[in-house]
């Protein structure tokens, strides 16, 4: 039998849309432009294991700032699973990301293999489903509406964005958030009060429906207002989710009140201690993948 080598090293800009792929094939739902976004939060944050020159499996370590990853995006071909392909592919991931504090969504099959590779437990988050074209807000979010404005976040400077999303990530991710707010069919809004930034959130295309992520809020009606504003930008009949802290019951209410139901859900775990995010304000998780 002719032996078969195994190598690994950074995915090519292109090979990450084959990431892409093979995510959506294992339902996971990503956005249409999910690749350029991720590639352009690290480079040479997405591994590729190749047999005989062909991927069979891949894994997202992202780096952020000097002390923090994110590990997504961990898959092997079904063919191959059971081989130690992936347990490979893992150890250079981890080694990649040596060091930092790690985070990331642990499906629930997968949790107690993530605990045996130290992460710990942080809390839970729940993927809502629902429809779009929503046109009313609650009766607190109707009343915010009267002293907020909701923008374009691309009116805005980008410097404000920047210095708002800051304290809602464990470290700086400035070249992500700048492309994700930008990606081609997403619609990013922000809400003003007062004349200042106290929330914003994005709705992009997926491969099924929409997702809205991140949506960050002051208070919960701007989050409904926010909400509110973003499902409109999409048909009523369209499919959308909503990834939601389950420590945030404020945001639970959110996607409960509009109708939205409970279709997946996964662990924020970390190799490190939780850090200190403000959960009050976070009603969507910006991504699954990447943090």
């Amino acid at each position: 039998m002719q032996h078969q080598t195994y190598s690994i090293r950074s995915m090519t800009r292109g090979e990450v849309e084959l990431a892409i792929e093979w995510a959506a094939q294992e339902g996971w739902n990503p956005g249409l432009q999910d690749a350029d976004c991720y590639h352009r939060a690290d480079p040479n944050g997405f591994m590729v294991g190749l047999l005989d020159g062909t991927p069979i499996a891949c894994i997202s370590v992202i780096r952020y700032g000097d002390s923090f990853g994110f590990l997504g995006f961990y898959i092997v071909r079904p063919e191959y699973r059971g081989q130690e392909y992936g347990i490979q592919l893992w150890k250079a991931g981890m080694e990649y990301l040596h060091g930092r504090n790690i985070g990331l969504d642990g499906v629930v099959d997968q949790q107690d293999n993530y605990r045996r590779s130290g992460f710990r437990f942080a809390y839970r988050n729940i993927r809502y489903q629902g429809l779009g074209g929503n046109s009313q807000g609650s009766e607190a979010g109707n009343a915010a509406d009267k002293a907020a404005t909701v923008v374009a976040l691309a009116k805005l400077p980008q410097a404000t964005l920047e210095a708002y999303d800051q304290p809602f990530f464990p470290a700086d991710r400035t070249l992500f958030i700048n492309r994700w707010v930008r990606q081609t069919g997403c619609h990013a809004l922000g809400v003003l009060q007062g004349g200042a930034l106290a929330g914003y959130g994005v709705i992009r295309p997926c491969r099924s429906g929409y997702k809205i992520g991140p949506l960050f809020a002051d208070t919960p009606e701007l989050a409904d207002t926010l909400f509110v504003a973003l499902s409109s930008h999409i048909g009523a009949g369209e499919t959308m989710f909503l990834d939601t802290p389950e420590s945030n019951t404020a945001a639970v209410a959110l996607a409960e009140r509009h109708g939205m139901t409970v279709a997946f859900e996964t662990a924020r775990m970390y190799t490190g201690d939780a850090p200190d995010l403000p959960l009050e304000r976070i009603f969507g998780v910006t991504s699954f993948e990447v943090g």
